[in-house]
């Protein structure tokens, strides 16, 4: 989810806690659990700030290890002991079960839209997304406003909360019943079907699709019921040569590729380089595909520069090639 949900979260918890009698019945560890679920509800996002360094490593490590089995036992610990140290006199179980549930609650969450987590690690590095709740979503975002609101006008916190999070769990099947009523009518429509990649929109009708079959990719919508094709590519296997061995190499593509699941790929030569890019089909926008992955490399087989990331303009993209090419030399 995105950060002010996670946050709103945070306080939505906060506000359950009021129904344990140990954190009822003490304001100052009513203060100290409020301080640890909004923080633990943002802590695995901390990670953002890897975007510092750059781009590659960003997308390797996001939603990454922060959001692992073992860091969601460290970031309960951590935050809770770090509460403890200024208020040591409040009670560290409740402390730091309810700061325990809101880093679960975080990983929880993102683990159901089309970003997705390595929730598994370290069992397993693949990405679980399954594609049905939006990384916004303005339903979940805006209850969550109304519970606080109604917190702030004298609603009793613990079953306002109860209340708001039954609904969202209603929601929440909604949403799953949605997509796997979209994924069967996907089926129906393509022969070979391979992959899916579901993404809902903020409409509740309308849904971005990316499809993998033997010998295409479909990427387009599906509105009310009814499949629209935007885009339809040739599944072409990425070729076996020098070029495509020194550009797999590549920190911004090797990246990507460890990221994306549906993409396409595009080789084109000038007259002093060749560049390769990659395209992840599930982010279509206005016709433009901004998330990508591109390395120059010239006829010596040196890499002259490269990029992943967002852009949406081809003028935004080889504004960071130049950008990047003057990094590297």
């Amino acid at each position: 989810m995105d950060t002010a949900t996670h946050i709103t979260m945070g306080i939505a918890l906060g506000g359950l806690a009021t129904l344990d009698p140990t954190v009822a019945d003490n304001s100052t560890l009513f203060t100290a659990v409020m301080v640890g679920t909004i923080v633990g509800s943002h802590a695995p996002d901390f990670d953002t700030v890897l975007k510092l360094r750059n781009n590659a490593t960003y997308l390797r490590h996001h939603r990454g290890i922060t959001h692992s089995v073992p860091a969601i036992i460290f970031w309960g610990i951590l935050i809770s002991s770090v509460i403890y140290l200024f208020v040591p006199s409040v009670n560290f179980l409740h402390l730091w079960l309810w700061t325990f549930l809101a880093v679960i609650l975080h990983v929880f969450v993102d683990i159901f839209n089309a970003y997705g987590t390595q929730a598994y690690r370290p069992f397993t590095k693949r990405w679980i997304a399954h594609g049905f709740i939006s990384t916004f979503d303005p339903y979940i975002f805006g209850i969550h406003i109304i519970g606080i609101i109604a917190w702030i006008i004298g609603a009793n916190p613990g079953y306002t909360w109860l209340i708001i999070y039954a609904i969202i769990l209603l929601y929440y099947i909604k949403r799953y019943l949605d997509k796997r009523e979209i994924v069967t009518l996907l089926h129906e429509h393509f022969d070979h079907i391979e992959q899916i990649a579901t993404s809902p929109t903020t409409k509740q009708n309308i849904w971005r699709v990316a499809i993998t079959t033997k010998d295409y990719f479909f990427v387009g919508r599906v509105e009310d019921g009814h499949i629209e094709v935007d885009d339809q590519f040739d599944k072409i296997p990425i070729p076996n040569n020098e070029l495509f061995e020194h550009a797999m190499k590549d920190k911004n593509i090797a990246a990507f590729l460890s990221f994306s699941p549906i993409y396409r790929y595009e080789w084109n030569v000038y007259d002093d380089f060749s560049e390769v890019r990659f395209i992840d089909l599930r982010y279509r926008n206005d016709g433009h595909y901004p998330f990508v992955a591109v390395v120059q490399i010239d006829d010596n087989m040196r890499i002259m520069n490269s990029y992943t990331g967002w852009v949406f303009s081809e003028e935004k993209l080889q504004s960071k090639l130049n950008t990047m090419k003057q990094i590297m030399s």
